[in-house]
């Protein structure tokens, strides 16, 4: 479905423990910038927040799909975190988040940023899919199940 390297083992945190939409989006920005060395942290949690400013990337059934356009990155990249809890964040349904999967892409990327908001939203819109997400026990088993479906 992705190629290989849009989100890797390394990109993919289970179980945090996070008290809010703001740490939650800067732990995603953690794992997006862990593995490229153009990428500070700092700039990838001010990116987020700026689109999460035009309104709430919260889907509904516990998922956020935060997302920007970033200059230093020359192809997508993905990371993707489980909460131990569902924190608050302004989700369509009002419900709290427990998945969360962060998506960068190159300035100029309009129409794949939309290809894969559309096929990550796909994606999650499948109860079977947010169960075994949920379900999964390690990094690993959720790469396989990015991998597989």
């Amino acid at each position: 479905m992705f190629r290989p390297d849009f989100i890797t083992e390394t990109r993919i945190a289970r179980a945090l423990e996070l008290s809010s939409k703001k740490r939650l989006l800067e732990a995603l920005a953690q794992l997006l910038a862990s593995e490229h060395p153009g990428l500070s942290p700092d700039t990838v949690f001010e990116r987020l927040l700026e689109r999460e400013r035009l309104g709430s990337t919260g889907l509904g059934h516990g998922i956020a799909l935060p997302h920007a356009r970033v200059r230093e990155v020359k192809e997508a990249l993905g990371a993707f975190v489980t909460t131990a809890e569902g924190v608050d964040y302004d989700a369509m349904d009002g419900e709290p988040v427990d998945l969360a999967f962060a998506l960068l892409v190159p300035e100029d990327a309009t129409e794949e940023h939309l290809q894969l908001l559309a096929q990550l939203a796909g994606l999650f819109s499948d109860p079977k899919v947010r169960k075994r997400l949920r379900d999964a026990d390690s990094a690993a088993a959720i790469l396989r199940i990015f991998s597989a479906d």
